[in-house]
């Protein structure tokens, strides 16, 4: 039997809670962000040498516009950054939403358009920096103008960062997260924070599976040098540098070291497989089968090598050096190696253990200085991974919420080694668009719809974890 009153609780309750919930209009949002978009890719950001300064004054215009107020942080003048912030009424720890104005450099001559153009066609914007990382800059203004806009009342503080040099974020004199962390904490300390990293996974049009990063690993590159005689070229040598250095190569390329998983990578698996097909499924569960796990990652290796990267710390050959002369025997040549370490990674064992596998002493390892920092991965039971869930139920209620670890590096590493729980987000991709269209490609370029996406999803992922109740 109904019971009248209590239903009637029940029913305003709910309706109460939509009703506080904050509306944006997001049909009219589109045109204000593909305004925000385009002005942004057009400015050439490349680094070297940066120039970060001229995304910062167009941002400083719009926040002033809006009565926003924020701060400019620069060690060096034509690579300014700007953090941005909203009060909230304290009860929580702030969280920092993160997005690099630098991009890498182009050949135009491999592009079918100008690219800083930021030309608009077939449902793309295509431009330097569309997927990289001027996607998420825009989608952070755009979160941060709804909510002045909106008048949203917040329990904790949102802070706003468009950041300098993501692209080459460590060395002697940082201009960017580092700079910003070592002499600006106070600033920009929070307790979440979100950036770049994640993705909107897409099949033909259908969403799959939002895939957040919690980790990444950590760049670790070494060179190996080998010594020996020089001589005249008509007379072989046993101790020749380059015939030492090309047998240490290739016994490192083919080394694999030990397959291991973390809490992320576990997860990541058991999750998508709950959603594939029956024969990748099958892969997935099967990966820490002892009688199972070597042809599927020989299948990884093979099919798949951003599955295959996170399974271990990895090995890249990607310079080799030597020699002056055809007909001179060098006395050193040079390789360089560039390691992806997992997060947790015992560096002074594992070139032990590539020492071993070398067994040369004529060749030596020379580690290169660390660049970013290795730190334990976000964790997966926190408030904010729980609304990026919602956000993803909100928006792509098809599909399901899966950790990551990226396999390329970000700024949320120097974030997470200061204690913030940081999640990498994203745009909806199709792999294949992916592959072609995204990060560094020569063709880069973003759709309207994933743009717009992006926004929304930020949007979400921030009301829910920031805006009162």
């Amino acid at each position: 039997m109904l019971n009248l009153p209590r239903f009637l609780a029940l029913s305003l309750s709910v309706l109460a809670a939509q009703a506080a919930e904050p509306v944006v209009d997001w049909e009219k949002a589109k045109a204000e962000t593909l305004l925000h978009f385009q002005s942004i890719v057009r400015m050439n950001t490349s680094n070297p040498p940066g120039n970060e300064t001229t995304v910062v004054n167009y941002l400083k215009d719009v926040l002033d516009r809006e009565g926003i107020s924020y701060q400019i942080f620069a060690r060096e003048p034509s690579r300014a950054n700007l953090v941005a912030r909203l009060k909230g009424n304290g009860t929580k720890k702030p969280i920092l939403i993160l997005g690099h104005t630098d991009t890498v450099g182009v050949q135009p001559e491999k592009w079918p358009v100008d690219p800083f153009g930021a030309v608009r066609k077939d449902g793309f914007v295509w431009g330097r920096g569309t997927t990289d990382n001027k996607d998420g800059v825009t989608a952070g203004l755009m979160v941060l103008l709804q909510l002045k806009r909106l008048n949203v009342p917040l329990d904790r503080d949102v802070i706003y960062v468009a950041e300098a040099s993501e692209e080459s974020s460590t060395g002697p004199v940082n201009v960017g997260i580092d700079y910003l962390v070592q002499e600006h904490w106070a600033d920009i300390e929070a307790e979440y924070a979100l950036a770049e990293g994640g993705f909107v996974h897409s099949e033909n049009g259908r969403v799959r599976f939002v895939e957040i990063a919690a980790t990444e690993k950590v760049p670790r590159r070494a060179k190996l040098i080998a010594t020996g005689s020089s001589g005249h070229g008509s007379r072989p040598r046993r101790d020749n540098a380059i015939v030492h250095l090309s047998t240490a190569v290739s016994k490192v390329a083919k080394w694999e070291p030990p397959m291991r998983l973390n809490d992320v990578t576990r997860t990541f698996f058991e999750r998508l497989a709950t959603i594939s097909p029956r024969e990748e499924a099958a892969r997935y569960n099967g990966l820490v089968d002892p009688q199972k796990t070597a042809a599927i990652q020989n299948y990884f290796a093979e099919h798949d090598l951003g599955k295959y990267s996170i399974l271990r710390t990895s090995i890249s050959p990607t310079m080799l050096s030597g020699g002056f002369r055809q007909n001179v025997i060098p006395s050193q040549a040079e390789a360089m190696l560039d390691i992806r370490a997992l997060p947790d990674e015992d560096m002074t064992k594992f070139y032990a253990e590539m020492n071993r596998v070398i067994g040369d002493p004529a060749v030596k390892i020379v580690p290169s200085a660390p660049g970013r920092p290795s730190a334990p991965p976000s964790r997966l039971d926190t408030e904010m991974f729980r609304a990026l869930e919602a956000a993803q139920r909100r928006l792509y209620p098809g599909a399901i919420t899966i950790p990551g670890m990226v396999t390329g590096a970000t700024d949320l590493a120097q974030l997470r080694a200061r204690g913030v729980q940081a999640y990498g987000i994203g745009p909806q991709f199709d792999e294949a668009e992916f592959a072609e269209h995204g990060w560094h490609s020569d063709v880069e370029r973003l759709s309207e719809q994933s743009l717009h996406g992006l926004v929304q999803f930020m949007w979400y992922a921030v009301v829910g974890i920031a805006a009162s109740k």
